[in-house]
């Protein structure tokens, strides 16, 4: 019996492997892209600086996932183009994140079956991320002009063919959620635009760069 278990259990592993090769959803442009969503007044140039917090000891986003993705929001819709003076900073700090593993039994129950189910599209798992982000506005000299908070949540299934796989699913959990929390914070700053960019100029050109703090590419 304890062969027949070990063999059945090697077959499982096998097919799962082998059936997981290019059988889940493709995540090739996720993780970089960002939406289009340009502010009605933009903003003068800044550093753009983030500080991921409890994001950086989770198991699912990189490093510089939220640096990266900050800086492409602002450049993108908020900011306006330069290649020299700056006029303050945006400092993303990411406050809180949950992520939490769902719906495990179903493996249990698909080991019973090898596997069966997930071959005809049934999940094996859901990661799901909350995250509450907000967004510091600080002229040349560092004074805090405004903050803005946003939360976003996300439901990542892990399946073949309708989800994504275990390697990924974890990191777009951590990335969807920030994103969407990015969302919420972008018309807030379009809302305080009119009363920032005239105090972000009064404030003149940075000097130092870099906050304390902060991480900056």
């Amino acid at each position: 019996m304890k062969l027949i278990f070990s063999g059945s259990r090697a077959l499982w592993l096998t097919t799962f492997a082998l059936a997981g090769l290019g059988a889940c959803k493709s995540v090739k442009g996720t993780f970089s892209a960002t939406p289009t969503a340009t502010i009605t007044q933009r903003l003068p140039p800044l550093e753009v600086t983030a500080d991921p917090g409890p994001l950086a000891m989770n198991d699912g986003a990189l490093p510089d996932d939220a640096l990266r993705m900050f800086k492409a929001e602002m450049q993108r819709n908020v900011l306006e183009p330069t290649d020299t003076a700056t006029f303050g900073y945006a400092r993303m700090v990411v406050t809180k994140v949950k992520t939490t593993r769902t719906g495990r039994s179903l493996q249990a129950a698909q080991v019973v079956t090898f596997l069966l189910p997930s071959l005809f599209g049934a999940p094996l798992e859901w990661y799901k991320t909350d995250i509450q982000a907000e967004v510091q506005m600080m002229n040349a000299n560092g004074e805090l002009l405004g903050t803005y908070t946003g939360r976003g949540t996300s439901n990542v299934k892990v399946a073949m063919y309708h989800g994504y796989s275990q390697t990924d699913a974890p990191r777009l959990a951590d990335v969807l959620a920030l994103r969407e929390a990015l969302a919420q914070i972008r018309p807030q700053l379009d809302t305080a635009a009119t009363r920032l960019r005239p105090l972000l100029r009064a404030g003149g050109q940075v000097n130092n760069p870099t906050l304390p703090g902060s991480t900056k590419q």
